[in-house]
């Protein structure tokens, strides 16, 4: 009996494909329990500081402006989305109205700044919204909420029960352990 027949298999039983089929898989799982790696998920930053952010909302078009302020300043907390992924409940710890103005050039040379007088106005607001996270952690670069770092400049998705817009991050801070 030969070791090799015609069609390329072992003592004519098993298929020398099969074995090389075979003998990759058992090395990827060797790989994969035996070398997992390091990782170097946010996930395992254990750390937890609390984090304020200033988020800026500007010229949100809303049927009723001082409606939706009235029901952000009355909110204990607010679901935070960061880059299309839930971070959970971050608390709302100051909502402010920022006044829609126009600078106006005077006679004598100086500008001065008075409010602006368009009624389309009427339906948009802008708002500055400080969120503060009790359990954010710190990375090498950055305060990490959820599972997503949070820079100046990022966008953030807040959500409620009548309400979802994006803002914008102008300010972070970390906290020490007084707050």
């Amino acid at each position: 009996m030969a070791i090799l027949d015609a069609k390329g298999r072992l003592f004519g039983k098993v298929s020398l494909l099969d074995i090389g089929a075979g003998l990759v898989i058992l090395m990827v799982l060797v790989g994969i329990f035996l070398f997992p790696g390091t990782g170097g998920t946010v996930a395992q930053l254990e750390d937890t500081v609390p984090v304020e952010v200033d988020l800026i909302v500007r010229g949100l078009t809303v049927s009723d402006p001082e409606g939706l302020f009235q029901t952000l300043q009355e909110a204990e907390t607010t679901n935070i989305i960061i880059r299309n992924q839930p971070a959970g409940a971050a608390k709302i710890k100051e909502v402010v109205k920022l006044p829609r103005s126009q600078a106006v050039a005077q006679p004598d040379g100086t500008v001065k700044s008075f409010p602006d007088p368009r009624p389309e106005l009427n339906y948009t607001i802008d708002m500055l919204i400080t969120l503060l996270d009790e359990n954010a952690r710190i990375s090498e670069n950055s305060p990490v909420v959820g599972n997503s770092p949070v820079k100046i400049g990022t966008q953030v998705q807040i959500e409620g029960d009548l309400y979802s817009f994006y803002t914008s991050t102008v300010g972070v801070r970390v906290l020490d352990d007084e707050g």
